[in-house]
């Protein structure tokens, strides 16, 4: 491995791991769209930025861009807030109206430099290596790195500092009210984090990748635990193991890093997606066919309980008569059986089925209910 390429995986994975910490809290506060919203909005703010500058690795941009998203963010809830309309329709009005105003003014007046919007969107990891950061003459790794570094130092400094005022203002802005914080406030302040993360990875990444690596790894992380202490920790480590399995993934394929990045974010996703131990479809699924057992299992037990001191017992209570009695099809009922088998609820005896002492308990708590 090329120090080059050690180099393009440290400043992708210091990228992931700036970006999962505010992407958290857009989550929890069901706000993911406002990440792209946001990614694509500040572009005319580091365009007017640029245009008084004329210095792309000036901090101004940084500043123009954090301040066009909260302004993004208060065009938004004053849209929402005339209740004309949704939120999420407000969303998209506001950042395609500035995101084209930023278009308009890169074609009008930063057509001749590098700042267009295929690198805004898309950027370029593979070249983040080559623009190197000089102190007193010494080389010390590329700038990209050590701006993303001071952002991720930010991010971990706010949510360090507020992290019990933002787990009360996401989860009971009402009651953060009430014992005198201000949801407001650090509703902003977070904004401000994630138009800066945004802007900071712009030129290492593209907004893509950033809303890409800002959503999966909470989103993924959210499937796995309840706890958001662990949460932060599971989407810093999704969004690590998505940069350099997308980096070794576009190595082996000749693709682009970005895109495989991005996929492999949605790979990890789609993973939680299906196989989280709660969330997960597969979990739900085996949770609704065991409800469905145990509900079978009672009906099967209220049914040889009622008729097992019946004279037509010997024929109520045989696994063949089930289709008739209960309307089960013969390959569910013998599903059922084994089911109270395995419960040790139900015997069988030469065809007939009797309840064991469990499965007398399980009809009388059945028919108590």
């Amino acid at each position: 491995m090329t120090s080059t390429q050690m180099e393009i995986q440290l400043v992708a994975s210091v990228v992931a791991a700036a970006c999962a910490l505010p992407g958290v809290f857009l989550v929890l506060r069901r706000m993911s769209l406002m990440s792209d919203a946001i990614c694509h909005a500040i572009l005319p703010g580091i365009v007017v930025a640029f245009l008084f500058t004329e210095d792309l690795s000036s901090p101004l941009l940084v500043v123009a861009a954090a301040i066009t998203g909260l302004v993004t963010v208060a065009l938004v809830e004053a849209i929402h807030r005339t209740r004309l309309l949704k939120e999420d329709a407000a969303i998209g009005l506001v950042f395609s109206a500035l995101f084209s105003l930023g278009v308009v003014l890169i074609s009008q007046y930063a057509g001749g430099i590098h700042l267009d919007v295929d690198r805004v969107l898309l950027g370029e990891l593979a070249f983040a290596p080559f623009n190197r950061l000089e102190v007193l003459g010494h080389d010390i790794g590329p700038k990209s790195l050590h701006l993303m570094g001071a952002i991720l130092l930010l991010n971990i400094l706010f949510i360090t500092l507020f992290y019990k005022e933002l787990k009360l203002a996401t989860f009971d802005p009402a009651l953060a009210a009430a014992l005198g914080f201000s949801p407001v406030a650090l509703h902003y302040i977070l904004m401000g984090l994630v138009s800066v993360t945004a802007v900071g990875a712009f030129d290492a990444v593209g907004s893509i990748l950033v809303v890409a690596l800002m959503i999966a790894p909470p989103a993924t992380a959210f499937l796995l635990t309840d706890r958001l202490g662990r949460m932060i920790v599971l989407s810093i480590a999704t969004g690590v193991a998505s940069a350099l399995l997308g980096y070794w993934g576009a190595h082996l394929l000749d693709a682009s890093i970005a895109g495989a990045m991005a996929a492999a974010g949605g790979f990890f996703f789609g993973l939680a997606f299906f196989l989280a131990p709660d969330r997960g479809l597969l979990a739900r699924a085996l949770r609704r066919a065991r409800r469905r057992m145990e509900f079978a299992l009672r009906l099967l037990a209220v049914h040889l309980f009622n008729h097992m001191h019946l004279p037509e017992a010997s024929e109520e209570c045989r696994l063949e008569h089930l289709h008739e009695h209960i309307n089960w099809q013969p390959h569910f009922a013998q599903r059922v059986v084994r089911y109270g088998e395995r419960r040790q609820a139900v015997r069988r005896d030469d065809g007939l089925l009797t309840l064991t002492e469990a499965g007398l308990e399980i009809a009388r708590e059945a028919l108590v209910r």
